[in-house]
């Protein structure tokens, strides 16, 4: 298809020619006539006698409308589309610190979705994955991205008015960089800096440094949360204890100073605040808050607070929390969540049950700039495409008053994408299996322990005694079925997803339940059925998990930065050795060689004993050091 642009079309040009593959045009004077005119007001689209009429206010609200224009002229449907924008920022906050780094290919491609689903706000989350000349070990060997690297997304981004902020940390969470030697004097607690210290400044302004002048914005996320260790580690062997609300001022003040001499606006995760202020010195969702004039007016000025949520489903509790906010002094800012953490799956059933009510919540009390966080906890093993499910829902609300329509959701997924929305939900049965409540709102992940978890160990099998054990290899094949139909209708690197699911749905299809059939036939001395385990079934289940592992290297090295990857490695070869251990002990018992196997023996006991299997959820291991073993892995 052919169309021919007119109007003041000279700043959006780079943008319309980025995205002519994705909407299957090319420009052209003698293609179909657009006329594109810039004026304040509601997005319109009007498609009418072969012509069209695309009038914005700003760039990104045009290339949302040029695709709303593509799907009329494609479906040959005349007539006019108008939206009013209901937020001035609406994007999302990509995890690139947990191992892994989107390359430069995947940033561009998540850029034109967003582009053509109205989204204008994109954060990297970088701890210590971007480059500060001054620290060679500030994100040494983590895949951090080069200032250079910064400034090509920042460019490709700006062409359809996508603003790029940087999102650090300048108080916790940066365990990564502190745990090298240069930093050890900056150390506070493990993850946390040490306030007051006069190199944690220089530290702090290096870090301002080198992420203003990579990007155009003047907006910077500090971070700030969960610094739980503040104060409490060699700070107060240093100074003696001191409370930390006073501390966490000091501190603030302190980077605010900072971020004035580099022109930057800053804002920051609010959780810490309410963490300092509880009367009981609660969780951040919990307890009563004392926020008076008195100790509002103590908290430095200059500081937008970030109200992150991703656990209510419900309207009031959000609407609540957002006036909470406001007691602070500042208009808040939402973050909500994509949830592609806690397994190796996304859950996207927990993801629309919490969103739909928070961004009516948002809308209801008039907040403007929300966006979407989609974090990598442990690992990083759901890759970071998972995020365009979730990034429709939060753009579709961006131009919808009230709820958002499910058929016009998954007819926008397709425009923006080029991909079927029911295929990719698909991939939240990975974890909402038979035993879990409809979209999963305990986090079940069984996905992640059932892949990871050790068929002589089984320290999840106690969960899957009873009806599970028949109906959970059952739903894994039916499942890997739906993934290679999914599969061979995708293209680019969603078929690459698509592929990953398949061979991780067949595997765990016949690994499942492979531990309680051990454990059962040992028990039963019955050497017959574990001679047939451990030279029929192990072997298979070893080839179905290293076939899982190569598509999920082929997957992770087309979207993300090579370093991180090593860690899944790590992962995925130790199932195949156990695999082969538990072969061979097997054979070992079989054969006479050995007269007993003491793990099969040992007592198999819920993983979380305060938390017995449930009509709601089969199981959740968070950890993979947890999941794996019951000895020792970690450090200590």
């Amino acid at each position: 298809m052919r169309l021919h642009v007119t109007g003041d079309v000279s700043s959006l040009l780079p943008g319309i020619q980025a995205l002519q593959s994705n909407l299957g045009f090319e420009l052209s004077e003698e293609g179909i006539s657009v006329q594109v005119e810039q004026a304040e007001g509601k997005l319109f689209v009007k498609w009418e006698q072969g012509k069209g009429l695309i009038r914005y206010a700003e760039p990104i609200h045009f290339f949302r409308a040029l695709s709303l224009l593509m799907e009329r002229i494609q479906e040959n449907v005349e007539g006019i589309t108008e939206e009013e924008p209901q937020f001035t920022y609406n994007g999302t906050m990509l995890d690139a610190s947990r191992n892994a780094v989107p390359n430069l290919h995947m940033m561009k491609q998540t850029l034109c979705a967003m582009a053509l689903m109205g989204l204008n706000g994109l954060m990297l989350y970088t701890e210590d994955t971007y480059e500060i000349k001054e620290r060679p070990y500030f994100g040494y060997m983590r895949g951090r991205y080069t200032a250079a690297e910064l400034r090509e997304i920042d460019e490709y981004a700006a062409q359809f008015g996508i603003e790029v902020i940087p999102c650090i940390q300048t108080l916790g969470h940066l365990a990564q960089a502190l745990k090298w030697d240069p930093m050890l004097e900056l150390r506070d607690t493990e993850d946390v800096l040490l306030a007051h210290c006069e190199d944690t400044y220089v530290l702090i302004e290096q870090m301002f440094k080198a992420v203003s002048e990579s990007v155009r914005s003047k907006r910077i996320h500090i971070g700030m949360d969960e610094a739980f260790g503040l104060g409490l580690g060699r700070y107060m062997i240093k100074n003696g204890f001191r409370e930390r609300f006073d501390i966490m001022n000091e501190h603030l003040a302190k980077v605010l100073e900072l971020t004035k001499k580099y022109g930057l606006e800053p804002m920051m995760w609010s959780d810490m605040y309410f963490h300092l202020l509880m009367k009981d010195g609660g969780h951040y969702y919990d307890g009563e808050v004392d926020f008076t004039e008195e100790v509002v007016s103590q908290i430095p000025k200059g500081v937008r607070f970030v109200y992150w949520d991703y656990y209510h489903n419900d309207q009031a509790f959000y609407e609540d929390f957002i006036d909470k906010h406001r007691q602070l002094g500042s208009e808040p800012v939402f973050a909500g969540g994509i949830w592609t953490w806690g397994s190796i799956s996304p859950n996207y059933g927990k993801t629309w049950e919490n969103t739909e009510p928070a961004l009516l919540a948002c809308k209801a009390k008039g907040v403007k700039e929300v966006f979407a966080t989609a974090w990598g906890d442990n690992g990083q093993e759901t890759n970071l495409m998972m995020t365009l499910l979730g990034l429709q829902l939060f753009a579709e609300h961006g131009y919808t008053s009230g709820e958002v329509d499910e058929n016009r959701l998954k007819e926008r997924f397709r425009t923006c994408t080029g991909q079927s929305f029911d295929d990719y939900w698909q991939l939240t049965y990975m974890d909402e299996t038979p035993g879990v409540t409809k979209n999963n709102m305990h986090s079940s992940n069984s996905s992640k322990f059932l892949l990871w978890q050790d068929t002589l160990i089984g320290l999840f099998d106690k969960h899957l005694e009873g009806e599970l054990e028949k109906s959970l290899p059952e739903h894994y094949k039916q499942l890997a079925d739906r993934m290679a139909a999914a599969e061979a209708k995708a293209d680019g690197d969603h078929k690459l997803v698509f592929s990953l699911y398949a061979k991780l749905a067949a595997a765990l299809s016949e690994k499942a339940t492979l531990g309680i059939q051990v454990t059962r036939a040992y028990q039963a001395d019955n050497k017959d059925t574990l001679r047939r385990l451990a030279e029929c079934s192990i072997p298979l289940v070893h080839s179905l998990v290293d076939a899982t592992r190569k598509a999920h290297r082929k997957l992770w090295m087309a979207t993300c930065k090579p370093f991180g990857w090593e860690v899944l490695d790590i992962r995925y070869g130790g199932v195949l050795s156990r695999l082969q251990s538990a072969e061979d002990r097997l054979l070992d018992y079989v054969e006479g060689h050995v007269d007993r196997l003491e793990e099969l023996e040992a007592e198999r006991l819920p993983f979380k004993y305060l938390s017995p299997p449930e009509e709601h959820i089969i199981a959740q291991g968070t950890f993979y050091h947890r999941i794996v073993t019951g000895a020792v892995l970690s450090a200590t």
